[in-house]
């Protein structure tokens, strides 16, 4: 509130024009979209809805992309030029193409600002300034030095822009198509070549569209493996008409309701039916490919395979690099990055969910997950910022037990995530019948096969031995006068062969418990490798 820089009266505005739109527009994923194309600000829009975004490759629609800024800056050249032009003395001063050129550039800086200036933004900016200052000084650079000086000049400001997955995708993308011969908008507007200088460039973008799609997702596909272990199939498709639709009629709605906000109404209407198409799409059971987290070596050779099937030349020696691409699709065991355990033995990975648990144990064959972690009191859960991501790095695709050990949030709080974004075969829990995850309908209309954990239950998987040690079938019977902590399921897991390992977990069962967990076992019963410590470690 007592902010006085410029940047703080920015923010400010940003804050009432998103809390202007959530007002006017009483639907929470239009008023989300929204707010994200005008202000920049996607805390708004539903989780859900961005796996929608995610599986149909169109998660850059709805932010401030480059696009979007460049669409803005061309709108700001074309009226610039057409008034600029009405004057003999400014002509005189300066050609109506480079005052457009540079009030693109301004239009373009403004909407990047006000938007939060996110990488792709910020790229978009610098290549129009760069390429309009080198054609007012008739000057002329390869693009590859033009690519780099803009790379450079967002890595000075931002170093930390080097970390973020936008950064890479959008110089990836920029360069294929700088190099294809396919230039994208901001490079057409800096340029002014006729498309823009006459209106007619978006008749333009629309014949080069296939091309563009087809040349940008396949140099992206290879770079969204490595960054998030999946890939949309269906994106091509969704992108011919969607980044029309929401970089061509609702973003512009979206700005133009700055000035007048019946404008929001119509970009919500339209918002509405465009979701509608892209629920259909991400349905589709191919909508996503999945695939494990590679080594470097697999990466960096897929994203450069990529890149050479992009260029310009016969297709005869473009194909010769299809099979480096190979490995990243369908990845072999040996070089993944937990390759799975061998027969007899298992690996327990322990997932960093913060204030609670969430506990990996793999088989040769099988998986168990141990816990989800915690939803959060903000908006979303460990399940889909932590458990998820980390089952797509690692290739798995199907759970064949989640155990949740008792209800306690940061025990349970990601599993329906969890459930909504991988098959669960069996769970396994001391939830209450009434606890929303065993009533939860999952696609198929039916919930989830439940067995509620007793002390003494036991399987074997690829020779490794799971037995449950608590809660007992008293303790179940009597749960009213227990807490929560008291019935948390106890699992032990003992690799047959050698090294004879084990693990010990033991969510969050108390002193009273644990005296009785030792009182009912044999000598050495309870002896482990590694114990997951009771309870965090708490004096109970």
């Amino acid at each position: 509130a007592g902010g006085s820089t410029w940047m703080d009266r920015i923010d400010r505005w940003r804050q009432r024009e998103r809390e202007a739109i959530l007002r006017r527009v009483p639907q929470a994923r239009e008023a989300g979209v929204l707010t994200g194309l005008a202000v920049g600000d996607q805390a708004a829009i539903a989780p859900e809805d961005w796996d929608v975004l995610r599986r149909t490759g169109l998660a850059h629609a709805v932010s401030v992309s480059g696009t979007h800024v460049a669409m803005l800056g061309s709108l700001c050249a074309a009226l610039a030029r057409r008034l600029w032009s009405r004057s003999q003395r400014l002509c005189r001063l300066l050609p109506a193409p480079t005052a457009a050129g540079w009030v693109a550039v301004a239009g373009a800086a403004a909407y990047a600002l006000l938007s939060g200036g996110g990488v792709p933004a910020q790229r978009t900016v610098w290549t129009l300034a760069a390429m309009t200052a080198l054609r007012t000084l008739g000057r002329a650079w390869p693009w590859p030095l033009v690519w780099l000086l803009c790379a450079v000049a967002v890595t000075v400001l931002d170093p930390f822009a080097l970390m973020q997955a936008g950064f890479w995708l959008s110089f990836v993308a920029v360069a294929v198509l700088m190099s294809a011969g396919a230039e994208p908008v901001d490079v057409q507007l800096a340029k002014g070549s006729a498309a823009v200088r006459t209106g007619a460039w978006l008749r333009a973008e629309a014949m080069a569209m296939w091309r563009t799609q087809r040349l940008v997702s396949l140099a992206l596909m290879p770079l969204s493996l490595v960054c998030f272990q999946q890939v949309s199939l269906v994106g091509m498709v969704a992108n011919l008409w969607a980044v029309p639709v929401f970089g061509g009629l609702i973003t512009p709605l979206a700005l133009a309701g700055v000035v007048w906000p019946g404008a929001w109404d119509l970009a919500a209407a339209c918002t509405g039916l465009a979701f509608k198409a892209l629920q259909a799409l991400s349905a589709t059971p191919v909508a996503v490919w999945g695939s494990p987290s590679p080594p470097l070596w697999v990466a960096v050779l897929a994203v450069l395979a990529s890149f050479a099937l992009a260029m310009p030349g016969p297709w005869r020696w473009r194909s010769l690099a299809m099979p480096f691409l190979l490995p990243l699709l369908c990845l072999p065991e040996p070089w993944r990055v937990l390759p799975r355990p061998a027969q007899g033995q298992f690996a327990a990975i322990a997932l960093d969910v913060g204030q609670g648990t969430a506990v990996l144990v793999r088989t040769a064959h099988h998986q168990l997950l141990f816990d989800t972690g915690a939803s959060v009191p903000a908006g979303g859960d460990m399940g889909a910022r932590v458990v998820l991501p980390v089952l797509q790095a690692l290739g798995v695709r199907r759970l064949d037990t989640l155990l949740i050990s008792h209800q306690d949030n940061d025990h349970v709080g990601g599993a329906l995530s969890v459930v909504q974004g991988v098959p669960v075969a069996l769970l396994r829990s001391s939830l209450p019948a009434t606890h929303p995850l065993l009533q939860w309908a999952g696609p198929a209309g039916h919930p989830l096969p439940h067995q509620p954990c007793v002390a003494g239950q036991s399987w074997q998987w690829d020779g490794v031995r799971f037995e449950l040690l608590h809660p007992t079938a008293e303790d179940l019977a009597h749960r009213q006068a227990l807490s929560t902590n008291a019935l948390s399921c106890v699992l032990r897991v003992a690799a047959a062969s050698a090294p004879a390992q084990s693990l010990l977990l033991t969510g969050d069962i108390e002193a009273a418990q644990e005296r009785a967990l030792l009182s009912r076992s044999a000598s050495g019963q309870l002896r482990s490798t590694v114990l997951v410590v009771p309870h965090h470690g708490s004096s109970t």
